[in-house]
């Protein structure tokens, strides 16, 4: 009998290859949890231990969604996107895993032709720890396009290895600093009342200045494909939150700044 069935609408394929595509670079190995109440829920560490990924799909996510009992699937990600990839924007998703997995299946229906192809791929005994992130007070919250965040992290990266975020209530501004010169683009906040996922939103309970490895903000937004809109919680000399909203879920990246001494 099998343990977890999920069916998987023909759009949110390309979310979950997505979610995958943009973790693969930072992890390789990672655990799928899987519960009837949670969901599928995804939480590892890169090998620096300076980004952790938490990933969230909803059971609402699903047409349908069943799991008789807890899992723990360990999933090479450069393999699992190998086999999303082997679907098209047409075809239905099914994932099926036995009580005690030794394989995912993975099993594409394209309903107008009547065409099925059926996957297995193989599971793996990953040992990892799962944190307990609190919600934390923040210094600030930024919201902002995903687009917009993407392209000023891959500009900047052409100048430094690190990205200096200061936040005011007047601006965010993204500055990089390196031996062939210097650039800044600074955003104010604006409401966009015909296109609300283009404006920029800036809660200040006190101003911030962190630093962050350019390389990791990279990795980050391959995941700008996901949301129209990206958040960012900045906290003095804490960890960053960057979120991208699923349909019904999210990916976030924790992402440690860099102090002066690693500057």
């Amino acid at each position: 009998m099998s343990s977890i069935i999920s069916s998987i609408m023909p759009l949110f394929v390309s979310s979950l290859l997505s979610s995958c595509t943009s973790i693969k670079d930072s992890v390789k190995l990672c655990n799928f949890n899987c519960s009837q109440s949670q969901g599928i829920t995804v939480q590892a560490i890169d090998d620096s231990r300076v980004l952790l990924i938490a990933l969230k799909i909803d059971a609402g996510s699903f047409q349908e969604f069943r799991c008789d009992k807890d899992l723990v699937l360990g999933l090479d990600l450069e393999s699992l996107s190998k086999i999303l990839k082997q679907g098209n924007n047409e075809e239905y998703l099914t994932l099926m895993a036995e009580d005690s997995p030794d394989n995912l299946m993975a099993v594409f229906e394209d309903k107008k032709k009547d065409r099925i192809s059926e996957f297995s791929l193989k599971l793996m005994d990953i040992d990892s720890d799962v944190l307990t992130i609190d919600d934390m007070e923040t210094d600030c919250t930024i919201t902002l396009p995903a687009y917009e965040f993407a392209k000023i992290a891959k500009d900047m990266k052409t100048l430094s290895e690190s990205l200096k975020i200061v936040v005011t209530k007047d601006s965010v501004k993204f500055n990089a600093e390196g031996q062939i010169g210097t650039g800044s683009v600074i955003l104010k906040p604006h409401t966009d009342m015909d296109k609300p996922e283009e404006s920029v939103k800036i809660e200040l309970n006190s101003p911030v200045a962190l630093t962050f490895g350019a390389k990791y903000l990279n990795d980050i937004v391959k995941a700008t494909s996901l949301s129209s809109t990206v958040t960012i919680k900045l906290t003095d000399k804490s960890p960053a939150l960057f979120e991208y909203k699923l349909p019904s879920g999210y990916l976030r990246y924790y992402l440690a700044p860099k102090f002066d001494d690693e500057e």
